[in-house]
Parts: structure tokens; C-alpha cells; sequence
């Protein structure tokens, strides 16, 4: 059964260094570049719409550096390995910090790339283990990423009050203001069912956010959030629960 090869995004801001790297990978195998970017803030957009398994990223780039787009793709679902590249050695306990996979000196030789390239393959074959073992996928996103004409706002998961569900998008209020994401309401609850509580079939609050269950006409029941400007209808299924939730925070 054919292994389906490692996806790859090249992010330099020098074109004859994306260059090398690509002509080093093209004699590697098993492995296919889908982009490359000149900058931090690039590949991040690269990494969005391609979903790599790995990033080969440079350090010293104008505008978002190496170092702070490592440090959002760690809030990426999925999250791709990094791998620095760099002509200085001096960034290396940043880079580990970052939770880079390995660290290559430029000029890149063929061998240490061959050998960080295998380290990726041992990290993703012990991600997907644990995720066999445990249900999860190994590690808890610390942020939301929202994609809106063709730019990128990674929302932190404590900054959000609600998500609520509006057709095939979420809706995510939250301390800045609103964005909107392609993801499920069912897999945010299931990955962040400790933060959130379910009010409604198509809403999810955050529990320290509620600080009122009030009773209006019709038996019908709101939530009054701590910063939301209107209370929040809770279905009659969600209201039992809901107040047995608030009687344990």
C-alpha cells in the first residue's frame, strides 16, 4: 500500500534559498511542496489553504517573522510540524520554545534535511498513536483561526462569550468583536465541552460568561450573559441541564 507523500510549504523571503530547498526535497522523494511563501504572514494563508504536514520556515522575514508564525500555526487545526531554516544559529532555544520539530543551519545539507524530514515522519506517527489511544488529537487548539476576505484572525479561546450556529457557518462573539468560521457546533463542543456549555441547539456560551437564568412569558427561558448586549434564548431541553451546570461553577 503506497504511502501518500508528505506535504510541504517552503516559507523564505530569498527566492534561491526556497529554490535549494525544493531541489534538495525533489531528490528526497516522498514528498510534495504545495506552496511556498516569501514571508510569516503568507504562510500562514499558505498553510489555510493547503493543510501541510510540514512547514520548512525561515527565521529572519520582513513583516511576520519565522519565530511568531510558528508560534500561530501551533493554534492551526490541523497543526503542522515546523521546521526551521536559518543562516544563524543564535534563534535555536527560541525555535525549540516555539516547539519546532528540528533546526537546520543554512546552507541546508542534503542529509540533515533527509534526517529532520524522518523526525517529522516519527512525530506524526506518535500524534496519530495518541490519538488512537486517547480520542483526541493529541493537543487542545488554544485558538479559533477565522478566514475572512483572504485575510486571517486567530481569536483566543478565552476571549470567546458564544458561538452560535448560522447555516453552515459559526458565528464566534467574542471580546473584539465577530468573526465567522467553517466548523461544526457539534466538534467545538466535543473539543471544548469544558469551556462551553450547550444553551441551544445551535449555540454555545461560555459557562463563566452566563451570570443569569431568567424566566420570561410562554415558560421560555434567557441567558443573560456578562457581555453580551441581549440575554440568549435557551431551548426547554437545555434548561434542566443547564441549571444544574450553573449550580456546580
Amino acid at each position: 500500500m503506497d504511502t501518500a507523500p508528505m506535504r510541504v510549504v517552503i516559507a523564505d523571503d530569498e527566492p534561491l534559498a526556497r529554490e535549494r530547498l525544493r531541489a534538495l526535497l525533489a531528490g528526497l522523494g516522498g514528498v510534495e511542496v504545495v506552496a511556498e511563501a516569501g514571508d510569516g504572514h503568507a504562510a500562514l494563508h499558505a498553510c489555510a489553504e493547503h493543510h501541510p504536514d510540514l512547514v520548512l520556515l525561515d527565521i529572519s522575514m520582513p513583516g511576520i517573522d519565522g519565530l511568531e508564525a510558528a508560534r500561530h500555526l501551533a493554534a492551526f487545526e490541523p497543526r503542522p510540524a515546523v521546521v526551521f531554516c536559518t543562516a544563524f544559529d543564535a534563534h535555536a532555544l527560541s525555535a525549540f520554545e516555539a516547539q519546532a520539530i528540528d533546526y537546520l543551519v543554512k546552507p541546508v545539507r542534503l542529509e540533515r534535511l533527509a534526517a529532520a524530514l524522518e523526525r517529522v515522519r516519527t512525530f506524526a506517527a506518535g500524534m496519530a498513536q495518541a490519538a488512537s489511544e486517547d480520542g483526541s488529537d493529541g493537543q487542545r487548539r488554544t485558538h479559533l483561526c477565522a478566514r475572512l476576505r483572504g485575510s486571517l484572525r486567530l481569536i483566543p479561546i478565552e476571549d470567546i462569550h458564544y458561538l452560535q450556529a448560522e447555516e453552515k457557518y459559526v458565528v464566534v462573539h467574542h471580546a473584539r468583536g465577530e468573526d465567522l468560521i467553517e466548523e461544526s457546533l457539534k466538534s467545538l463542543e466535543s473539543e471544548f465541552g469544558e469551556r462551553f456549555v450547550r444553551i441551544h441547539r445551535n449555540c454555545l456560551v461560555a459557562r463563566h460568561e452566563i451570570i443569569e437564568l431568567r424566566r420570561i412569558g410562554d415558560g421560555h427561558t434567557q441567558a443573560v450573559l456578562r457581555h453580551g448586549e441581549h440575554p440568549l434564548e435557551v431551548s426547554r431541553r437545555c434548561v434542566s441541564q443547564l441549571r444544574d451546570t450553573l449550580r456546580h461553577l
